[in-house]
């Protein structure tokens, strides 16, 4: 079952009551990305949870792949390999950046943006980490975990995928794969760190900064000036 409404330009607002599999996902996602480009289709940003899969990006090495006890599907979207299951909050994110700045590298910083200011609604310090893709926090150890993972790909300047935070999943099952190919950190999640939500308080917490996220895509991210 899924809920639909209309965000601000007329983006159409998809929220999944029951897992979707990653593989229909995937397909729905590269349907409609072509049929906006086109000019057919709204945009659409959905919101879901899958049930458990690996999904390998364009870097995927199959080294990373430790124990592929889940399905492994291959996701098209830039990075490597990702875990998705349930506890998890996906949100895929369909825009057309011709009609806002362009800005490739402005469209994954403010992706990461609405992350991080959201997580600040449940009291987690969120943030970006150089040469680490996804959202970072301080796990219960005070050592640097990923909260949430970030991977997104642009077709004719309309964006698919987008991110997944980690509300509740069971992070055992992360330990099939190295994530994003990154071995020296862990995986937390808000449970793991005494700051569980429902999907529901999350999802209201994210659609309250849906327009600031849409406002930082209206001007292209300052180029980033050398130390």
């Amino acid at each position: 079952m899924n809920t639909i409404q209309t965000l601000p330009g007329d983006i159409e607002l998809r929220i999944s009551r029951e897992p979707v599999p990653y593989r229909e996902a995937l397909a729905e996602m590269t349907e409609r990305n072509a049929a906006i480009a086109a000019g057919e289709a709204r945009e659409l940003i959905w919101f879901l949870e899958h049930p458990p899969v690996y999904t390998a990006g364009t870097s995927a090495a199959v080294s990373d792949l430790l124990d592929p006890r889940f399905e492994v599907v291959e996701a098209g979207r830039g990075g490597r390999y990702t875990y998705h299951g349930p506890g998890q909050r996906v949100v895929y994110v369909l825009l057309d950046l011709r009609k806002r700045a362009r800005d490739a590298r402005g469209f994954v910083h403010a992706l990461e943006g609405w992350v991080i200011d959201t997580l600040t609604d449940f009291g987690v310090e969120g943030f970006r980490s150089e040469g680490r893709i996804g959202i970072w926090t301080k796990d219960i150890d005070g050592r640097e975990a990923k909260i949430g993972a970030i991977g997104v790909r642009i077709r004719k300047w309309v964006t698919m995928h987008g991110f997944a935070v980690n509300i509740h999943p069971d992070l055992a099952h992360f330990t099939g794969i190295v994530p994003c190919g990154i071995e020296e950190f862990g995986v937390t999640s808000l449970k793991r760190l005494n700051k569980d939500a429902e999907f529901d308080v999350w999802d209201k917490a994210l659609l309250a900064r849906a327009d600031a996220f849409l406002g930082a895509l209206e001007t292209r991210c300052p180029k980033e000036t050398p130390a």
